[in-house]
């Protein structure tokens, strides 16, 4: 299987740097092994919806748009790594969000519970700029399971549909938003705790500066400008630990 012949006919250099789904991990993730580290990490609660909630949540949602095309935005990884087989890509904007660092990780993926990782989601805000994927009708319900399991394994984001504005005309999108009621999200995390979780958070999937950086490179390929993702990794690459914090460690050591 492979994209649509003209999927890149707005955008041709996109072609290229987003992934093959067929090379992704996200295509069949495997939610067993997601279990596992959490289990590792010390968590005595999984979080994760059952497959039976999660199913039945993707249908109620989608289900106004059963047998149509299925618009979904992107705003961080899923913009080069989308895992799935979209008929169209756009450039596009969403209105009234940002892409925010409030998605805290203390499960083991790029944190922990003595050091927590961060990693991206929308807030509200001015604007994002990302990418929006068409999901043809004939194959939206297979590959919006795919973009399902991913997004919406566990409480911490809304699935709300919103306009999003591209050169091409005005489409409504599905956009998983931050869910200030999660446990995982946090909108009103301070800049100082913002920076430290990145400069200190590390787990299986690597470390949350990692994350930071891969956002950074990723926009950068794709020629999606976010000023705000630079300032915040020179001041992850400035921090370093307060003098108290040291102080303690030696006296343990």
């Amino acid at each position: 299987m492979s994209f649509a012949p003209d999927a890149f006919r707005h955008h041709p250099g996109l072609a290229g740097k987003i992934r093959d789904p067929g090379d992704s991990f996200f295509r069949n993730l495997d939610l067993a092994e997601i279990d596992r580290i959490w289990a590792e990490a010390g968590m005595t609660e999984n979080p994760r919806y059952s497959d039976e909630a999660r199913e039945a949540m993707r249908r109620q949602t989608l289900a106004p748009w059963s047998g149509r095309d299925l618009w979904v935005f992107a705003y961080g990884s899923l913009m080069w790594d989308p895992a799935v087989y979209f008929a169209e890509v756009r450039r596009a904007r969403l209105p009234g969000y940002r892409r925010s660092f409030c998605l805290v990780d203390r499960s083991g993926g790029r944190g922990s519970a003595e050091a927590p990782g961060l990693m991206a989601a929308l807030d509200h805000g001015p604007a994002c700029d990302g990418l929006a994927f068409r999901l043809a009708a004939g194959s939206a319900d297979r590959e919006s399971e795919v973009i399902w399991r991913r997004e919406m394994m566990a409480p911490c984001y809304m699935a709300v549909f919103a306009p999003v504005e591209t050169a091409h005309g005005p489409v409504e999108a599905l956009c998983f938003v931050a869910d200030p009621e999660a446990d995982m999200i946090d909108t009103e995390i301070s800049r100082a705790d913002q920076v430290r979780y990145l400069a200190t958070g590390r787990g299986r999937l690597g470390t949350s500066r990692e994350y930071l950086v891969n956002i950074i490179e990723g926009c950068r390929e794709l020629r999606i400008d976010d000023p705000e993702l630079d300032a915040l990794l020179a001041e992850v690459d400035g921090w370093s630990e307060p003098d108290d914090a040291l102080s303690a460690k030696a006296k343990r050591g």
